[in-house]
């Protein structure tokens, strides 16, 4: 037998396959095999998912940042002419945008104006963020001009001012209604300062995805925002999108050298290094913490197998004297653990990607079970739970459990391999 039987015979299955379903009763360990099976089961279907929840998250967070606002945003420090001083408000600004549009990279060049102000409408009042903006430009911001929920329409924006949804739930307006904005820093006359306050009709309302953009943030065209913030003729900043966000600093410098000398770029990375460091920090110390799980899960394998290999002494002499090798032996056993990991690796890979296809209804459950409050925006940030379901995540998870549950099953199949025939019969 030992010269015509090759490694990983059908015998060698159908031995292992009658060990792993033997009950207590006939000295095998049907329980710890339940165990074990669900432990692994779990400890993937929880890696899997955290790692879609993970991947989720970032594109979200990461999409409604570039979709919403600038890649890059230019400023420009410009003498007074016959003074030393030195203002920041861009005056050939549509000269300006015109030369950085042309910069390999870039797709749109937007001279905006910007302002915090007052909005109120009826006995509601909010701190409110103007951008000034054209038509053409407001219609080439994704997350604004094409977001999955949105009212009204921009094709009046000349005539109106869009508002994020959740300054319209502060203040109770819908399309159609009229909101006062008063800003602080309005005319300027012998007594002093007189805020400047107009009432604009809503057009547009939109959901940006995230709930800091949609609670402080409005449009306003251009020329009345030029007109409203004291800004005749002049712009605050160049905004910039390009065609890769996350190559933005390859593109950095021909849009500063489009941008000419006294200009400075302040890209979305800059202004989100700090939240990505954050998030990457929080990303590897999550995926070290569910390795750890699945190794937990992968020793309760070992356990299994040792009680195995303990009650089944007796088969594993009688199966040596009739002259198998302690190869087959160790492949017996390796075999049964093994087979638990893959099955439990294969059930968690199917209920994890699962999980994920259809968290909505299932969070949506969750969520109606408990009363609601599940997940709060204000903290969150965005208004769901984003999962997005990667082969490279389902690989790593499917390759970190193989890997673990197949090297633990060698040291107990070893043992029962080196087992000595003489010694495991003496008693029986």
């Amino acid at each position: 037998m030992t010269n015509s039987t090759r490694p990983f015979s059908k015998f060698e299955f159908m031995i292992a396959w009658r060990y792993i379903r033997a009950k207590r009763a006939e000295g095998g360990v049907s329980v710890m095999t339940w165990i074990s099976l669900i432990g692994v089961t779990l400890a993937v279907f929880a890696l899997i998912a955290t790692l879609a929840v993970r991947s989720g998250f970032r594109a979200e967070i990461v999409d409604t940042i570039v979709g919403a606002n600038a890649h890059v945003t230019i400023y420009k420090n410009t003498q007074i002419e016959g003074t030393n001083q030195v203002t920041r408000l861009i005056q050939d600004y549509e000269a300006l945008a015109d030369q950085i549009k042309r910069a390999p990279g870039v797709t749109r060049a937007a001279p905006l104006v910007r302002g915090l102000v007052l909005a109120n409408s009826g006995n509601a009042s909010t701190g409110i963020e103007i951008y000034g903006i054209t038509k053409e430009d407001i219609l080439g911001i994704p997350r604004i001009a094409n977001p999955e929920v949105s009212q009204g329409s921009l094709d009046r924006f000349d005539y109106g001012i869009a508002i994020g949804s959740e300054v319209a739930r502060t203040l109770g307006a819908n399309v159609g209604d009229k909101i006062r904005v008063v800003n602080p820093n309005g005319t300027r006359g012998p007594t002093g300062i007189t805020p400047r306050t107009n009432a604009y009709e809503v057009v547009y309302i939109f959901t940006a995805g995230r709930i800091d953009i949609d609670k402080t943030r409005a449009y306003l065209p251009l020329s009345e925002a030029q007109t409203f913030m004291n800004r005749d003729l002049v712009v605050d900043e160049i905004e910039v999108t390009v065609v890769n966000p996350d190559e933005i600093h390859e593109y950095s410098a021909e849009i500063a050298f489009a941008a000419g000398q006294g200009a400075f770029l302040w890209t979305w990375k800059d202004s989100s290094s700090a939240f990505l460091r954050a998030l990457t920090v929080e990303d590897n110390v999550m995926f070290i913490i569910l390795s750890i799980l699945v190794l937990v899960a992968s020793m309760n394998i070992i356990s299994g197998l040792i009680m195995l290999v303990k009650n089944k002494g007796r088969d594993v002499g009688i199966l040596r004297t009739m002259g198998l090798t302690e190869g087959s032996i160790l492949r017996i056993f390796f075999i049964c653990g093994a087979g638990i990991g893959t099955l439990g690796t294969i059930l968690g890979v199917v209920i994890g990607c699962l999980f994920v296809i259809y968290i909505d209804p299932i969070f949506s459950f969750v969520n109606y079970v408990s009363g609601g409050g599940v997940w709060d925006p204000e903290i969150r940030g965005i208004y769901r739970l984003p999962a997005e379901l990667h082969a490279w995540d389902v690989m790593k998870a499917v390759i970190l459990s193989l890997s673990l549950s197949w090297i633990v099953t060698i040291f107990p199949a070893r043992r029962a391999a080196r087992m000595n025939p003489v010694e495991a019969l003496r008693y029986e």
